[in-house]
């Protein structure tokens, strides 16, 4: 709904973060499935959004960092606000693993809305 507010302009991203992502090109490996699962998703995202009557560019980065992937292309693109998903960890996993909402939050001054994702607790 803010999006058709604001008529803004979208841009999805996702990051492949994986083994067979992070080193595609110096392997020159062929895409994986999990690749071809996440681009597949992401132009289904893409053609719903545009039959919605966005204007939509969706970016598959394939990156060992996923905070450095998506503060690249939010630069790149002069976005003006970051939307994002969560996972909805807990307090110790953010932890131990670390978050990249948490992460992307203290490296940009874009804004960022942070969305718990749908079935997460």
């Amino acid at each position: 709904m803010l999006a058709k507010f604001t008529r803004a302009e979208l841009v999805l991203v996702h990051v492949a973060d994986g083994f067979a992502a992070r080193l595609q090109n110096q392997l020159n490996l062929a895409d994986s499935e999990e690749i071809k699962k996440d681009q597949m998703y992401l132009n289904g995202r893409q053609h719903q959004l545009v039959q919605e009557g966005f204007k939509v560019k969706s970016i598959l980065i394939k990156s060992k960092e996923p905070v450095d992937g998506i503060l690249q292309t939010a630069q790149l693109e002069k976005c003006d606000l970051i939307a994002m998903a969560t996972h909805g960890h807990k307090f110790f996993k953010d932890i131990i693993l670390g978050s990249v909402a948490e992460n992307l939050r203290h490296r940009t001054d874009i804004p960022i809305l942070m969305i718990r994702r749908f079935g997460t607790k």
